[in-house]
Formats: structure tokens, sequence, C-alpha cells
């Protein structure tokens, strides 16, 4: 699996393309009373999915723009993968979307706007960034670790369940 989430580009004409759809989704969003955030998901050239940030309107804090993309193109799909899949996105996705890239496995995360941006508009992706460098103690948000006996048993029930689907 490759993936590429550095902040250096491809200025193709491909990628040009398909930041500027994703910017006007964005864009849109804004006009229709939801964050300055949109994303898509390509495959060989196919649009396979788009998103928009859908926060404030679902009342969903996961309902980001990437995440939307990338569940709709699943959906589409019938398949948790999206391997050989570009997310195309208006912004550098913070660390959730990050992790749903990841856990999509597309190949590759194209994003025009960055963090530092984000931050300008009033977002807290740069925050959180910093946050996941630092000692958990510090965060506002307690994290505590409590293992029971039954901890592993999850874990047991899957890796003797020979039906189930590796991901």
């Amino acid at each position: 699996m490759t993936i590429d989430f550095t902040s250096q580009p491809d200025t193709s004409e491909h990628d040009q393309r398909w930041l500027a759809e994703a910017v006007e989704l964005a864009v849109a969003n804004v006009a229709a009373g939801g964050g300055p955030f949109g994303a898509l998901v390509v495959r060989d050239g196919q649009l396979l999915a788009t998103g928009q940030n859908r926060v404030t309107r679902d009342n969903d804090p996961t309902a980001h723009a990437e995440v939307q993309a990338i569940r709709a193109a699943c959906a589409g799909l019938g398949d948790f993968a999206l391997t050989g899949a570009v997310l195309y996105t208006s912004c550098e996705p913070c660390p959730l979307c990050l992790a749903a890239s990841l856990w999509a496995r597309v190949d590759r995360v194209v994003y025009a706007a960055d963090r530092d941006d984000a931050a300008r508009g009033g977002f807290d992706d740069r925050a959180f960034y910093e946050l996941f460098a630092q000692d958990r103690a510090t965060w506002p948000t307690r994290v505590d670790a409590v293992r029971t006996p039954t901890a592993v048993a999850p874990f047991d029930a899957w890796l003797s369940n020979v039906a189930r689907t590796h991901y």
C-alpha cells in the first residue's frame, strides 16, 4: 500500500482539476450554511463520490467532508477499501480525516489549503495536530486505560471466527 500525505502536491492538470472541484464544493457548502470544506474520491480518473462538511447541519462532529466522501465512495462500491483511489480535499485533512483516509486505504491524499489556513478560519485542525504531539496527561479530555478481565475477549472472538473479513 502506497500512501502519500506529504504537503508537496502534484501540480498536474489532473490534480488541479479535481482540487478545483473540491474547492467549489466547499464554497457552495458555505453558501448553503455549512462549513468551508469539500472533498471527492477519484479512482482511475472517475469520480466515485463527493462530500461536504455536514457537522453543524447534521449535529455530527464526524461528518467532515472527507469522511462523507469516503463513506459515500465505500457505499457506492460496496467495499470498505478504496485502494487505488485518491482523496482530493479543499483543505489539509484534520487528524480524524487523515485516520479515515488510512483506514479506507486510499493511495493518496491531495489538498489545497493547509492547517494554518484552517486555523485562520477558526478551525482546530492545527491545534489537534499539536495536541497529539503532547503527552496525554496534558490533554483537556482525559483518556484512561482501564483493564478489565474480559478486555481481550472481543479479539479472541474475532480470531476464532473463521468467517471474519480481514481488513
